[in-house]
């Protein structure tokens, strides 16, 4: 394990954003709100729900040199997790007392979970706390680009059991959109390699898409069912 990754975290260390040192291709994502993808995640639940006293802070990391060529970080919770478990997510976990800031936070919870080396990115932007009603989660994502890509893996299976960079354009494929459907409310989503990506990283994912540009034509129409999608899926989710 030492010689895959980073012998130890840097903590406070590279917690400063710095928007004017994103590349071109990433420049139109800077000004997204917490507003803008809870639009794309739509209302899963009418009944008001209050906040978690708790925020989380998640590392949305872009890599590559232009949106040709751009990948993204992305870990599978393990099943066995309480919160969240068996759900495709960007790295990152609750924002700790110790931390000195939400970029700290994510920084740290990256290194925790996938071994990234947190001197190889550069944070942009702070997309403002998304209030996620259905759980009352408190989510603030941080947008990195990654300037020097390095070696990340499975750093602790109990807490992310895979862990991959996956290239953008197949996330922007067609045939690997979808709109889910629980009830009365539906959300966007994406299938790849065999995994389901839904809930607040499809969202986020689909809010970046927009802004960019990025997005291609897509079927919307269908509506397939969330549970049924899932239970098929790689996710191995305990609870939907």
């Amino acid at each position: 394990m030492a010689e895959k990754f980073p012998i130890a975290d840097s903590p406070g260390v590279n917690t400063t954003l710095s928007p004017e040192k994103a590349p071109h291709w990433l420049r139109s994502a800077l000004d997204v709100t917490g507003e803008d993808v809870v639009e794309i995640i739509g209302k899963r639940a009418q009944q008001d729900v209050l906040p978690s006293p708790k925020s989380a802070a998640v590392l949305m990391l872009l890599g590559g040199t232009s949106a040709d060529d751009a990948t993204v970080l992305l870990t599978h919770r393990s099943p066995h997790l309480r919160s969240h478990s068996g759900q495709i997510a960007f790295p990152g976990g609750k924002i700790d007392s110790t931390d000195v800031n939400l970029i700290d936070a994510a920084l740290r919870e990256a290194w925790e979970e996938t071994g990234l080396d947190r001197t190889s990115i550069t944070p942009l932007a702070h997309w403002g706390e998304t209030f996620v009603p259905v759980r009352g989660n408190r989510i603030n994502a941080v947008l990195a680009h990654w300037h020097t890509p390095g070696t990340v893996g499975v750093v602790n299976p109990e807490e992310a059991d895979d862990v991959f960079v996956l290239p953008v354009e197949e996330l922007l494929a067609p045939e690997n959109r979808m709109m889910l459907a629980w009830d009365y409310w539906t959300t966007p989503a994406f299938r790849v390699n065999g995994y389901v990506i839904w809930g607040f990283t499809a969202a986020a994912l689909t809010t970046l898409f927009l802004k960019t540009g990025w997005e291609q034509e897509w079927d919307q129409t269908p509506r397939l069912d969330l549970r049924a999608v899932i239970a098929a899926s790689r996710n191995n989710e305990r609870r939907v």
